[in-house]
């Protein structure tokens, strides 16, 4: 498995699963399982017990991770899903470009 192209506070939409066409911010990114997890998407609902951290108990909703492969940064150009590349920029700094429209990602 390559590099995870996808990162934290990007802008993405679902390509596949139960949320297939709805839009989010990842909140987290885990490379090393090959998964983001996306803010209201994968929702699960978890029966948490209260604890001393945490006095409440009850059902709670729960963002669960995400394959990365099922997701797509969403270009800022014109909001369309787009794959990303790498490319070098003029002062040799290694920048994320969005593939169809050629524009640099933050």
């Amino acid at each position: 498995m390559g590099a995870m192209k996808i990162k934290k506070g990007d802008r993405v939409v679902v390509l596949s699963g139960k949320d297939k066409g709805r839009e989010g911010v990842v909140s987290r990114a885990l490379p090393a399982e090959g998964k983001v997890i996306v803010d209201g998407i994968n929702v699960a609902k978890k029966h948490q017990k209260p604890t001393r951290a945490t006095m409440q108990g009850g059902i709670i909703d729960k963002d669960m991770p995400i394959d990365a492969s099922n997701v797509a940064v969403i270009s800022p150009k014109d909001g369309k899903a787009t794959r990303v590349g790498y490319k070098v920029d003029d002062a040799g700094n290694k920048v994320r470009i969005c593939k169809r429209t050629g524009v640099e990602l933050s």
